[in-house]
Parts: C-alpha cells; structure tokens; sequence
C-alpha cells in the first residue's frame, strides 16, 4: 500500500459520513519476503502483499469498528468501506454509550518515511547460505517494508514506512540439541551475519560434548539479550501499564507503590523513535518519541492507553490499548563482552529462556525453563552444556540486588512474530550478570 493509496481511499469512505458522525481510520499494510530454511537449503519462498483498514464510526458516547481487508482496487475497497459505514450506523443505536471513550481531536499529522536500505531478498539468501554451509540451519527469513496509516474526519491524517528484516534461525546438532541465533536491523550487513554465524558454529562445536547435570541452587549466570528478553516479555504483559496499577494486578505493583525499586543502572525506556513502531496509535493520538519507564531503578512513568486516559482523568501518551511497550530500551552498562567469561568466573552462561510464567505475580517471581545453548563455565572457560533446569526468582532480586552488570553491547531484538501480519514490535537490550540466580529444578 502507497501512502496516496490510502489518501485516496480515506477520502471516499470519509464522503460517506453523515450528520454529527466522526470516523476514524487505521491501515496496516506490508509487502514482505519469506523464505523457510531447512538443513542450510530454501525450502519455502514467496512474497506477502496485504493490507487490512479498521474502522471506527463514533456518534457521541457510542461507537462500533469493524475491519476489512483490502483488495488494491480503489473502488472496490472504497464500496467495501461505505458498505460497511452503513453497517456501522445501522449499528450504533443498538449499542451503549462508552464512557471510557477518548479519541484524538486535535488534528495532528505526520509522516515518517524510513529509507529502505536493504538488498535484494536473493542476495541475503544468497549470504545466508554461504555463510551456513556445512552446518544444519534451521530457520525463517522476513524482510521487506511495513506501513501504518491514521486518518479521521476531523482532518487528521498520518503515515509510518519503514523496512527491515528478521533472520531467526537454529544450527542444529541432534535431539534437543541445538543453538539458537538471531539477527535483525533495518540495515543488511554480510560481516555481521558471518559473525553471528561464526559465533553459533562455535557454541553448536561445545553443545556436542557430553552434557552436565548440576544441583539446583544458586549460581552466577549470565543472561545473554535474548534471554534477557523474555524476563522483559513477561513483564510487558501488565507491567507497564496504567490500566494494571490502577487495579492492583500489576506485576511492578511494588516498584509502582515505591515498596521496591530495581538496581540504579537499570534505565529502562519505550524508545519509539529508536524503533521500528509508528509514533501514533488507532485513536490518532501521537506517541511521544520516548517514555521513561525505568530511571535510576525506579519506576517513574507508565503507559497510558486512551481509555486508561479518559478511566483515570490522565493524559494519554498514545499507548496502545493493551499498553504493552512497542520498542523497549535498556541503557547498556560497562561489562564488556570480552570479559563476560572471567566476570562469571564459575556459573553459567545462557542463551535463552522459554515457558516463562509468574510463579508469584504479586512479589514479580518468575518461572521458566533453559533453552537450546546453556553452558557450564568454569574458571572463565566453557566447558560443557547444561541439561535444561527451571529457574524461579524475583525480578527485584535478579535485575536489584543481584544484578553485578549489564554489557556494553545491546542487540537490536524484533519480534518474530507474524500472525496476521509481520509485528513492529523490539527491543535493544544488553546481557545482564547476574549473582545468586536461582534454579529449582
């Protein structure tokens, strides 16, 4: 979808309008590459083209939405959209008023256009495979733009392109055995993947060794990014929001009350402008570039959906309407990634977490199992993978009084994810040293 595509079809659905009637308009669009991967050879590719517009016809307290999606003829998704208009009012009367609803009123547009900068989808493949061969690599490349576009009958109008790609794969040994890698930017960069490849190959070399079995207790670990991402995952999920301190089931309820606070290089941040996410939501209000969650260890700020807004007579800053962060963003500290191996000394260093949970939401204890590469280190030297073990422990106590430091290095982190369509969602996030990590299990 082109950005005069939906000025177009904006104006013919707004024409249709009648009365004190207000509409709103939300458009997610994408032409992207996939291309499956299987044993370092193309299994699978094509190209996704699809666009989808919600709609949200508003008279007074009552609104109703609907979405569609779209076929690329104008005057078809243009009757399609005034069909469904007439749909929406027959609606209405039917309907209670909403008293938590908020929407934008000031007319605020903008257009944020991101240079593509990536190459032909053949020539990553072409650097993908190079770069495997000789290992088992399992995985999913997506790549291409994505677009977000606003518009409402008040006059607003506001448009988001960016491209990136997402290249999540495994090189596989045998069994469960396998190392997990990542990489995503918006930018495509050959040494970069050969590194990361080179990286994996190197830690797959160990995972063939004879595993370790140890006791469970309290260990010095190392959390590499993506490990670290599912701890912040967990804690997006009512963490952040307004709407869950509000009502007391927030997770962060602590640090929110002021009772616990985390460690004070922890500065945590939803980086909008430093991230793959349109700077406005589907009620047309825009986001601010960032949202300081985390200061000092100290929860200072939370996001803020419309309703939430409107519910507890506070501003909105544009959240979305699950207030879930878009694009988080942890400072770095000052471990560099050389001297990752003699800062654990003996421990464990670990790639990835899987099957998190709240084992006590109340106290932010969280639950989950090791994934794919866990290693056992011992006087600064790997020396074997670790057979997968439970941990369970406090988000106060990993990332407060036991958190030793936080790396230099941060990684880029895009959300996989591509039900119904590819996310915006990431993360830039650095490994976290951890003391006294606990496992159960």
């Amino acid at each position: 979808m082109q950005r005069s595509y939906f000025k177009s079809l904006s104006d013919r659905i707004l024409s249709g309008l009648q009365g004190s009637e207000v509409l709103t308009m939300f458009a997610e669009a994408e032409e992207s590459d996939f291309v499956r991967f299987n044993e370092a050879k193309v299994r699978q590719a094509g190209t996704v083209k699809q666009a989808s517009l919600l709609v949200d016809l508003i008279d007074g307290l009552r609104h109703a939405s609907a979405r569609y999606t779209l076929s690329g003829s104008l005057d078809e998704d243009a009757s399609a959209g005034l069909a469904l208009l007439t749909e929406l009012r027959a609606t209405l009367p039917l309907l209670p008023e909403d008293p938590h609803l908020l929407y934008a009123t000031d007319v605020q547009s903008t257009e944020r256009v991101e240079e593509n900068h990536l190459p032909d989808a053949g020539l990553m493949v072409d650097e993908i495979l190079e770069a495997s061969s000789g290992l088992d690599l399992v995985g999913i490349l997506a790549a291409g733009p994505v677009m977000r576009g606003f518009a409402n009958s008040l006059g607003q109008f506001n448009w988001f392109e960016s491209s990136s790609f997402n290249l999540d794969w495994s090189l596989y040994h045998q069994a469960d055995k396998a190392v997990k890698c990542g990489y995503a930017d918006t930018r495509w960069d050959g040494a970069m993947l050969r590194r990361k490849m080179a990286e994996g190959s190197k830690q797959l070399a160990v995972m063939k060794r004879a595993a370790r079995n140890i006791e469970p207790g309290k260990y010095r670990a190392y959390l590499a990014p993506a490990a670290l991402n599912e701890i912040m995952g967990m804690l997006s999920w009512g963490g952040f929001g307004l709407k869950e301190q509000r009502t007391k089931r927030s997770p962060l309820l602590r640090a929110a009350d002021g009772r616990s606070k985390l460690d004070g290089r922890f500065s945590l941040r939803e980086n909008i402008a430093g991230g793959i996410a349109p700077g406005f939501g589907c009620s047309g209000f825009l986001r601010p570039d960032a949202v300081t969650l985390f200061e000092g260890g100290e929860l200072v700020d939370s996001l803020v959906s419309p309703r939430s807004a409107k519910e507890y007579g506070v501003a909105t800053n544009g959240a979305s309407p699950s207030e879930m962060p878009d694009s988080l963003d942890l400072a770095g500290g000052k471990t560099p990634h050389s001297d990752l191996l003699s800062n654990i000394g003996t421990g464990i260093w670990i790639n990835n977490l899987w099957y998190l949970n709240y084992s006590d939401r109340a106290s932010c204890r969280i639950t989950g199992m090791t994934r794919f590469a866990t290693f056992w280190v011992e006087d600064g030297e790997i020396v074997a993978p670790l057979d997968v073990m439970r941990f369970d422990d406090t988000v106060y106590r990993m990332l407060g009084d036991g958190l030793v430091g936080l790396t230099e290095d941060r990684e880029l982190i895009m959300d996989p994810s591509t039900y119904g369509g590819r996310s915006t969602s990431s993360s830039r996030l650095p490994g976290a040293l951890v003391d006294d990590f606990v496992f159960t299990l």
